[in-house]
């Protein structure tokens, strides 16, 4: 099981095809909640959580009941490959985390040498995981993580232990001082902070990196990054100097060989440059016909274990390398587009905008409100599928008109 993020890819989304109520767990506890909290008050101190940490938290805390539809709820949207990919690997993402790594180059630096996870795959997930520590992100997706997770541990029936664990760890967080209820927003689910750490994960893996005595996933990125390079290497078995693998061309199919092997039985690098470490192992992989072939080193494994999603790592790496300066796949997807430019999506956000769709803004960065005004306008017009993606397709439309 993956403890960092657990069921934020929606392994719970299946909930509703189950047959039950979502809504319907707390009111099935067999306890009121103000009578679990107290319940559940010795577990904490046999934990070594203090009778004010506990009472400061706990008394008076309201469960936030929304969890219950969030954790149960199907996917609103579901994107082909390309579509994820073009989401995550953005002209923005791709911009400001240019700037990012300038700003941050010694903190990456520091930890690229301390740890031997390349910068570039850190800022990569720094930057789909928070947008760079976004305050943004924070303000406007995220919660308090008490609420939702106390919620969780009295009324959630199929994974209530798992839930009383992640709110004991976050309850000793409290207790060590390393933050507070207050600066505690993130998921529904408990992840935090700038690369969204549970509460086990900060526990446990979390490094104090900038000295200051305590670990802190929230303000200066430095404890986050060093330690989601510890994560990468601690629980992810990251390799120091390999790359992550490359998009290739030939007859890649069958068996993980070393680069040298796949070379020998006539698969390139599709931008036609050596393997650099032809003794490294990796394994053949496309995500679908037609569309760009990889090989997968251990490294892409690495990341694969921060979330096991195949999407989400390919795009982590993908947009690592555009953040080295490469450029896009040689070999597009089939029946693709390609990605967006701000300008762009800036523009279409404004004409959903004046057509009546609420993009929640014009920044030119494609999140749920783009997306739902998107589907709306989709939905109006007739234009299939009605899938919510912010791209070429429905930018041409709207310049045409209702």
């Amino acid at each position: 099981m993956n403890h960092r993020r657990f069921f934020l890819q929606g392994a719970l989304a299946g909930a509703a095809l189950l047959g039950f109520n979502p809504s319907g767990f707390a009111q099935n506890s067999k306890t009121s909640f103000p009578e679990w909290v107290a319940g559940f008050r010795p577990r904490a101190l046999a934990r070594g959580i203090s009778e004010k940490t506990y009472d400061g938290v706990m008394d008076g805390l309201k469960p936030d009941l929304s969890v219950y539809e969030l954790q149960g709820a199907q996917p609103e949207f579901k994107e082909q490959t390309w579509q994820y990919l073009n989401r995550r690997v953005s002209e923005w993402r791709v911009t400001t985390g240019k700037a990012a790594a300038k700003e941050n180059a010694a903190l990456l630096a520091k930890v690229e040498h301390a740890t031997g996870v390349d910068r570039y795959l850190l800022l990569a997930i720094w930057g789909v995981e928070s947008a760079y520590g976004d305050p943004k992100v924070q303000q406007k997706y995220m919660r308090p993580i008490f609420p939702a997770l106390a919620a969780l541990a009295w009324g959630e029936p199929r994974r209530r232990v798992y839930w009383e664990k992640e709110l004991l760890n976050a309850l000793v967080i409290v207790e060590r001082g390393w933050s507070s209820p207050k600066e505690m927003n993130g998921s529904w689910a408990g992840a935090m902070g700038h690369t969204q750490w549970m509460p086990e994960v900060w526990l446990n893996v979390g490094q104090d990196f900038d000295g200051d005595g305590r670990v802190s996933t929230f303000g200066s990125p430095a404890d986050a990054l060093a330690s989601t390079a510890h994560y990468l290497v601690k629980r992810g078995n990251y390799r120091r100097g390999e790359r992550w693998g490359y998009e290739v061309k030939g007859p890649a199919s069958g068996r993980a060989r070393t680069y040298a092997a796949w070379a020998k039985a006539g698969v390139k690098r599709a931008t036609g440059e050596a393997f650099p470490l032809p003794n490294a192992a990796a394994r053949a992989w496309s995500p679908g016909s037609g569309g760009p072939k990889f090989l997968l080193g251990q490294n892409f494994k690495a990341v694969h274990s921060y979330n096991p999603s195949m999407n989400y790592a390919l795009a982590i790496v993908h947009l690592s390398d555009r953040l080295r300066g490469d450029g896009p796949f040689v070999q597009p997807f089939p029946d693709g587009e390609r990605t967006p430019t701000i300008a762009e999506l800036k523009e279409l956000q404004k004409r959903l905008t004046d057509a009546g769709f609420d993009t929640g803004g014009l920044d030119g960065r494609v999140g749920p409100d783009t997306m739902r005004a998107v589907k709306s306008y989709q939905d109006k017009v007739g234009l299939e599928p009605a899938d919510g993606y912010a791209g070429l397709k429905v930018l041409a439309r709207l310049r045409k008109g209702a």
